[in-house]
Parts: C-alpha cells; structure tokens; sequence
C-alpha cells in the first residue's frame, strides 16, 4: 500500500496553482493525507477530483480559512473519525482517522508553538493527548500516522540546529514531545531506512532557503512497531512545488 502525505499551506490555493490534482493524479497513492487545508468541505464541492479516490473527507476549522485536514482515498474506509473527541482539542480540525481492515490511518496537523512560545504549553498537553489517541487505537489494530508534526526531532532533521535550540518547532519541550512516539514504540519510517542529513520537508519563504535546501523535516509517517516488517519504502519529494512543505511517502506490505 502507498501512502501519501502533503501540507498543502491551502487547498484552494493548491488548486488554483493547478499543482494539487495534477500531483493526486501521478501520484498512484492508495490513500493520500492532506493537512493545513484552510477550507471547508462546500469551498471544494465543485473539485473533480482524480476518479480513482472513492472516498474524499474534510475536517475544517471552525476558523474559516485555517488550520484543516483531508484524508482522499481508493477504497472506502469501514469508518472515519474527526477529532480526538475532546472539545479542547477538536475545534481546530487538526485529527482525521480513517479505519481500514488491516490498520488505522492518523492524519494530523499539530499545533505550532508560535512566535515567542506563546502556544508551547497548549502544544504540550496536544502531544499528550494525541499520544493517547493513537495508544487507544492500537489495542485494536496497528496504527499508521502521517502528517506535519510541527517539530524537527534530533540535529540531523534540521539544516542549522544550533540557531534554532530555542524556536518553535526545535525547543526541548517538542522534541521530547515527539520522543514520547517512538518511545511508545511508533517507527519513524524515512529515519528508520535513510540516516543521513540533508533531507527535508520545509523551507521558509525567506531568503531562497528552498533553493539552498536550509531546510527543516517537520512531516512524518510513523508506524505501529509491528508494520515495521512490512516497510518497504519511505521518502520524500522535495521537487514537488505548490506549499513551503513537500509531500512525503510509505510504502508498507500489508
């Protein structure tokens, strides 16, 4: 099964720049995880979307034009869950769980601790929860989750660590965050397969840092230790243009 997952910084902006259809379509993707969508499901109801998605699910902010996730997929979902079931938590449309016979699939967007921290203890308590979500998940069958993080876990995940120790997205308290996932046991798939540095999801609009690759991994695809052998391939696909974030990839044997 091949997994997709983008931050697409705007559906509709993505549609506009006619990168988004173009890239479903060659993307041969069973099910694809969108995030930072910023519409709501009526702003999208005129799409013709590639034939081959039987299943295309919104989770909107009650913002409009914020936050958001979709989940687009070739086969039906035997059920499909919005939110983490906690009015805290679920006003942002930040969780969209699709269950499938083998597995669930997680697509999420996880709130940033902000400019000057100021949403870093919110985002504590967001982890937290979030963890939970998918450990309850898990007593039932394995979990895939996908989606923009918010966070570049060790050194290697960033291209200038040491200037950013204590910025949104790299601060001790994210990073220790994210350790809580693989400590459950999640698998972070490109980093299980691929050790090296200089891989990345994110670049800031600013000073042609795509261009130079100075980038961040903030977008992940973690697994259920027990997919773990199933894993055949993750990647990342920095060519694709369209957001500041580039889409990344799985492929499990299920």
């Amino acid at each position: 099964m091949k997994l997709l997952s983008w931050n697409v910084n705007g559906a509709r902006a993505g549609l506009d720049k006619g990168t988004l259809v173009p890239w479903l379509a060659a993307g041969g993707a069973d099910v694809v995880c969108l995030q930072e969508t910023k519409c709501h499901p009526g702003d999208v109801a005129h799409v013709s979307w590639p034939a081959d998605y039987r299943s295309v699910t919104f989770h909107a902010a009650e913002k409009k034009g914020y936050s958001g996730t979709a989940i687009l997929s070739r086969r039906e979902p035997l059920a499909l869950r919005l939110g983490l079931g906690d009015p805290e938590h679920d006003g942002e449309g930040r969780v969209l769980t699709a269950e499938f016979p083998e597995f669930f699939l997680v697509n999420v967007y996880t709130p940033n601790a902000q400019d000057g921290l100021r949403r870093l203890a919110y985002r504590q308590v967001w982890d937290t929860a979030f963890l939970h979500h998918l450990r309850t998940l898990e007593k039932t069958k394995p979990v895939v989750t996908c989606g923009d993080f918010n966070v570049a876990h060790q050194a290697i995940d960033l291209a200038r660590p040491k200037d950013n120790v204590a910025n949104p997205g790299f601060t001790p308290e994210e990073r220790a965050g994210f350790t809580r996932f693989i400590e459950a046991g999640f698998v972070d798939t490109f980093r299980e397969l691929e050790k090296g540095p200089g891989h990345y999801s994110w670049w800031s609009y600013r000073g042609g840092a795509r261009s130079r690759n100075v980038g961040w991994r903030i977008d992940y695809f973690l697994v259920s230790a027990s997919l773990r052998a199933g894993l055949k391939r993750a990647w990342i696909e920095p060519e694709v243009l369209g957001s500041d974030h580039c889409p990344v990839g799985v492929e499990i044997a299920l």
